[in-house]
């Protein structure tokens, strides 16, 4: 019988995953001569070689693919056998390891993490920063427990739980307040200040206007909202952003705000997480914090969003 160890597979599936020695020994708080003997411990048990090594990276044999798919099945069989124990208690307790997405972690999350302090005693709160297919990846590969996105994602293997709406707000320079608010048709004649690729939010505001993706936008696009509407009181075009942004980021921008005619254009923020996961009748006890959370923060901010 091949003796193979949990610990060998996670390290194994945090080298796959960063495709270098360093990074992975840190994300596991070990050294990176400790995780160089584990993983050479593992190959030597297994009779074969894993990863190619070279002088700046590391990447997957064709065997080591296959091994990697295998062994974050059972990781993450693991993790869920450990969930079970969680789920038998009364209430939710120790890690919960949340993904969101960057046009809603910076505005939502202080708000968020005081009422689950205040409603989770206990609650061990990790939180992950990024674009939501990563969120997905991580989410499917049991590194996540859940995720607050827009909706809908149509993963099949995930639950989808709508939170809340939001409306998109048009921002221009302050002295174009008093002008008319442009239609989505004449949103392409402008200058129009958009995330840059893999923000759900860009499609989103993409397809409002009616724009292909795939125009040339030299100079036009930002990685952070913050950016795009500094860009805007600089006068370099116009920009849309989520009600949910506009007390924190245009408190300290010469921009002004509006409100488009007729159908406003919006999003579905909302929560995800594996059918699968011994913690869903937990998570949708979470998801209604989350949802007090927003409302509470919409209340909070309602005299600053344009009528």
């Amino acid at each position: 019988m091949m003796n193979i160890t949990l610990k060998q597979l996670r390290y194994f599936e945090a080298l796959t995953r960063h495709g270098h020695f360093g990074r992975a020994a840190d994300t596991c708080a070990i050294s990176q001569p400790a995780l160089s003997v584990q993983i050479k411990e593992l190959e030597e048990t297994l009779g074969i070689v894993l990863f190619e090594r070279s002088a700046r990276h590391v990447r997957l044999t064709g065997f080591g693919q296959e091994f990697a798919e295998r062994a974050r099945v059972i990781l993450r069989s693991v993790d869920e056998l450990g969930d079970l124990a969680r789920v038998a208690q009364d209430r939710m307790v120790g890690r919960l390891r949340i993904g969101v997405i960057p046009t809603v972690a910076p505005y939502l999350l202080p708000t968020l993490i005081q009422h689950l302090n205040a409603k989770h005693e206990g609650l061990d709160v990790h939180i992950r920063e990024t674009l939501t297919q990563r969120l997905i990846t991580e989410l499917l590969d049991g590194r996540l427990d859940t995720a607050i996105v827009a909706l809908p994602v149509s993963e099949p293997g995930l639950t989808e739980t709508a939170l809340f709406e939001e409306k998109f707000v048009l921002v221009r320079q302050a002295e174009d307040a008093d002008a008319p608010v442009p239609s989505p048709e004449g949103m392409r004649e402008m200058k129009l200040l958009l995330l840059e690729e893999g923000h759900c939010f860009r499609d989103q505001a993409l397809s409002f206007c009616s724009l292909r993706p795939v125009l040339p936008r030299d100079g036009l696009d930002g990685s952070s909202l913050s950016t795009l509407v500094q860009m805007v009181g600089a006068g370099i075009g116009v920009t849309i952003i989520p009600e949910m942004a506009v007390p924190v980021e245009t408190r300290s921008a010469p921009v002004s705000l509006a409100r488009f005619p007729g159908e406003e254009p919006g999003r579905t923020i909302g929560m995800v997480w594996r059918k699968t996961s011994p913690l869903a009748p937990h998570l949708q006890n979470i998801a209604e914090v989350v949802r007090d959370a927003a409302e509470a923060l919409a209340d909070r901010h309602k005299d600053i969003l344009p009528a």
